[in-house]
């Protein structure tokens, strides 16, 4: 969550009061970083399962195909730190 979050990557809403406006990210890290992330997650669209699988069902509730991509940008910053954390290869689990 933290390395998401310094990289940016992180929904910020915006609302007040009554009014609730549309969430956004934050953008508050290196912007060189997210523009790579996001060719990343276009990659996987096509060739790793689990993210292709959170785009899909993600458009399928509603969500615009962009706000879809950058949650799958969250989701490879997760997988990656989490294969440097625990020195594993990374198995995906949807097939």
């Amino acid at each position: 969550g933290q390395v998401a979050a310094y990289l940016g990557l992180v929904p910020r809403i915006q609302q007040s009061g009554q009014w609730k406006g549309r969430s956004r990210l934050s953008k508050q890290g290196p912007a060189k970083i997210r523009a790579k992330l996001y060719m990343a997650a276009v990659s996987c669209l096509q060739h790793n399962p689990d993210i292709r699988h959170q785009f899909k069902r993600l458009v399928e509730k509603g969500k615009s195909k962009m706000q879809a991509l950058c949650a799958g940008m969250r989701k490879l910053v997760q997988i990656c730190f989490g294969v440097v954390k625990h020195q594993s290869e990374y198995h995906p689990q949807s097939a």
